[in-house]
């Protein structure tokens, strides 16, 4: 079952993902650290998180825990950029990052990798 999370939502998500289960007092925290955010509107996005089945809450301490991993949610949101932008070809999205970062040999090493084992 594929969740679709909007990007406030993600950046919810983002805090579990990098911290694991904490408090959603803790979310708050961070989110108002970062971008300014009050704590009513952190809670309310953990409670759409949750009924989209992507954030599980517990008690004591109303402690959140992520349903979904980081790389079920990158590969859905490549696929949605690969189709809406790209024409659902992934070569093409390959062509456009490589022609607009430059990459260090390290990075480009890891890239032939990665195509090597995909063949």
């Amino acid at each position: 079952m594929e969740i679709k999370l909007f990007d406030a939502e993600l950046k919810v998500m983002d805090v579990l993902w990098k911290e694991g289960d904490c408090p959603a007092r803790h979310i708050a925290e961070v989110l108002t650290s970062k971008y300014g955010w009050n704590v009513n509107t952190t809670y309310t996005l953990i409670k759409r998180c949750m009924k989209k089945g992507a954030i599980e809450r517990s008690e004591p301490n109303f402690m959140c825990r992520a349903l979904i991993p980081i790389e079920d949610v990158q590969e859905a949101e490549t696929d949605e950029l690969i189709d809406k932008i790209f024409d659902g070809s992934a070569d093409k999205l390959f062509a456009s990052l490589l022609s607009r970062k430059k990459l260090s040999a390290e990075q480009l090493d890891k890239l032939m990798k990665i195509v090597e084992e995909s063949k």
